[in-house]
């Protein structure tokens, strides 16, 4: 409830969590309000020289390339679109917590290993390797998803680190640990629970950078394959109507920009809020 209070307190980030409340609504009621299934070619989808319909009359945001209603296809893409940035997210910051705990808490070779490792995935540009990773793959939602939480797990993984390490050394948790107290109970009751308002921010965040990989992969073709519709397919698909129907292009790139942009608005929000010491940076 705090935190609600606080966000209803900055315009931004209002603005940004209206924006993101819509979206998922509009995504989780795509079967009820789509007017047309997405996957259906329009007998009246195109005009006579066989070319998209602008937005008007039963088609509000026009027809893509097959006569099909774009209205429909970007709700339904919303769908996809979410649940690879909710997924992917998810998994990235689990990775990213289960690796920086572990390396800031161990001590020695332990930790040496699992930094290195993780400098190693930072060395290699992210949409590069979800390129690579994307082709040897065959594409597919859940094979998207996993492809884009193995190459977004690093920042939360250094952060996290940092975090453990400047724990470990506070006298509450020398204290329990001179206490007699387990490794077990040290990290799930006492280190944990200071990770979680990072572990929140983080994931806000991470979400808009999924929503932006996830579209570029599908721009580029080895992301979510059509039939099945995706912000980034829409754009990849419509791309040599670009000057003949700009609404094609148009209309999915805002709702990506907007939509990462109202995650990162939250996401700012959240980290001053449970993290006051962030407050005015970034």
């Amino acid at each position: 409830m705090r935190v609600l209070k606080a966000i209803l307190r900055q315009p931004t980030a209002l603005f940004g969590l209206i924006v993101v409340i819509v979206v998922i609504g509009l995504a989780v009621a795509a079967p009820w309000i789509a007017p047309f299934n997405p996957d259906e070619q329009m007998f009246d989808g195109l005009s006579l020289e066989g070319a998209p319909l602008p937005p008007g009359g039963p088609y509000l945001l026009g027809t893509d390339t097959l006569g099909r209603d774009l209205f429909s296809r970007m709700l339904f893409g919303a769908r996809t679109s979410l649940v690879i940035g909710l997924v992917a997210n998810g998994i990235a910051v689990g990775i990213g917590l289960l690796i920086g705990i572990l390396a800031g808490y161990m001590r020695g070779i332990v930790s040496n290993i699992l930094m290195r490792f993780t400098d190693l995935m930072m060395a290699f540009p992210a949409l590069l390797l979800a390129i690579v990773l994307a082709a040897l793959l065959r594409p597919s939602l859940w094979i998207v998803a996993m492809v884009i939480a193995l190459v977004n797990w690093v920042q939360v993984a250094r952060i996290v680190y940092t975090e453990t390490r400047g724990l470990v050394e506070r006298d509450f948790i020398m204290a329990e640990r001179s206490l007699g107290a387990g490794h077990m109970r040290v990290l799930f009751l006492h280190i944990l629970p200071h990770l979680v308002p990072t572990a929140i921010v983080w994931g806000t965040l991470g979400i808009a950078t999924t929503v932006l990989l996830e579209a570029t992969l599908s721009f580029l073709g080895i992301g979510v394959q059509p039939p099945q519709p995706s912000w980034g397919n829409i754009i990849f698909e419509s791309q040599s109507y670009f000057q003949a129907a700009p609404w094609l292009v148009f209309f999915p790139g805002a709702i990506i920009l907007l939509t990462a942009l109202s995650f990162n608005l939250v996401g700012d929000a959240l980290r001053d809020i449970l993290d006051p010491t962030q407050r005015g940076r970034g």
